[in-house]
């Protein structure tokens, strides 16, 4: 049996994994879970921040801290 040893840590380098098709061209990625998490949640703070400037495009009253948080409670978006 071989082993080999991993770097850990900083000195960890990353390996890209990529699916191709019959051509060899790139037509998908492998990522780990943690850059998958990573990357969904950048996505969704990025599509809070445009909702948030679009909203303030619109005009209109702001509504204060208590009762947004109620209501993303009773929406159960919020514990």
């Amino acid at each position: 049996m071989t082993t080999t040893a991993k770097p850990r840590g900083k000195a960890r380098k990353k390996q890209r994994q990529f699916l191709v098709d019959e051509n060899g061209k790139r037509t998908g990625v492998i990522l780990s879970m943690r850059e998958y998490k990573a990357l969904l949640e950048a996505a969704e703070d990025m599509a809070d921040l445009c909702a948030a400037d679009e909203a303030r495009a619109e005009g209109g009253e702001g509504a204060p801290l208590e009762i947004v948080e109620a209501r993303l409670r009773a929406q159960d978006k919020l514990r």
